[in-house]
């Protein structure tokens, strides 16, 4: 009875269809994105809080996206990279911790919408109201928004998951090189149809508010630039825009490629790099759009890299 409990409660991970040959090569690269992208979210985050000048709503938001994207990098990328040396017969999970890395994936990709539409409120805001933007985003109202986006995001993954996990299980493979809902209540040999309906209702939901809050954003940011001859103003509005816009257009191309790898089983391994990459590919770009292109960032980074240069030479 013992051994049947086991059983039932450890998974296989199917993972990422490697050869030989290419194992270390993928351990690398998929390493070093994964450092990357922490090291330098957590610097721009250190680099934000200690810097006065940068106390201001637009970076405090875009604090919210890279404390995200370090919880983020840590949920799947540890666990795909601790796989590539595992033989495929060897790769298991416990249920419950393929639940906690489901819900843990589906938190960090609603959390990267919701905050990706507070910071272009934010930027409406700021370009479009730019008298009564002070009086609006104050330091009360950027944490009522960003505690908002981060439990909208806890109430999204908490459905997901906990329709899944109250559902019996037949199946013990898991198609993926991690846990996602889908892996779940795929588990089951139960009707799944709530978990399809639900699931593609708040993808549809949240992905709608997103692109339609986004695009009447930017549509109204190219209408205020197009009306004023203000050089300064467009010049604000294309540099801090710019960067927005370029990590939701990542993220959604990478969601939509992925989702339409999901209609095509014989594209099965070309989906799971896909997924792995995407996963930390954007982590890494967040930070590297936001870094160099944000001028009083990249002003902040070249200082600190100078003295830290002069200190060596002394």
């Amino acid at each position: 009875m013992e051994n049947q409990t086991l059983n039932e409660d450890i998974l296989l991970l199917e993972g990422l269809n490697i050869s030989p040959q290419s194992t270390i090569p993928a351990f690398i690269i998929l390493l070093l994105i994964y450092v990357f992208a922490l090291v330098s979210n957590i610097s721009l985050v250190t680099l934000i809080f200690t810097s006065r000048s940068l106390h201001q709503p637009m970076y405090l938001l875009f604090c919210n996206m890279s404390i995200n994207d370090i919880f983020g990098a840590s949920i799947v990328t540890p666990h795909v990279l601790r796989d590539i040396f595992i033989p495929h017969s060897e790769r298991y999970i416990r249920y419950i911790h393929c639940a906690v890395q489901a819900f843990c994936v589906h938190f960090y990709w609603a959390t990267t919408h919701t905050v990706l539409i507070i910071m272009a409120f934010d930027r409406y805001m700021a370009i479009c109201n730019p008298l009564r933007y002070a009086s609006i985003m104050t330091y009360r109202m950027v944490v009522k928004l960003s505690v908002s986006a981060w439990a909208v995001s806890l109430l999204i993954a908490s459905t997901l998951v906990g329709l899944s996990i109250r559902l019996s299980r037949c199946r013990r493979v898991v198609p993926n090189p991690f846990c996602d809902n889908a892996s779940l209540f795929n588990l089951s040999c139960e009707n799944v149809t709530v978990n399809n309906i639900v699931g593609i209702s708040y993808t549809v939901l949240l992905l709608g508010i997103s692109v339609g809050s986004v695009s009447i954003t930017y549509l109204n940011i190219a209408a205020v630039c197009v009306r004023s001859k203000n050089k300064s103003l467009n010049s604000k509005a294309l540099q801090t825009c710019s960067t927005h816009l370029a990590v939701y257009v990542f993220l959604f191309v990478s969601a939509a490629i992925i989702i339409a790898l999901h209609r095509f089983p014989r594209t099965a391994d070309y989906r799971k790099v896909v997924s792995v990459l995407c996963e930390a590919t954007l982590l890494a770009f967040n930070a590297v759009i936001y870094g160099l292109q944000i001028k009083e960032i990249k002003q902040r980074i070249i200082t600190l890299f100078r003295n830290s240069k002069g200190a060596g030479k002394k």
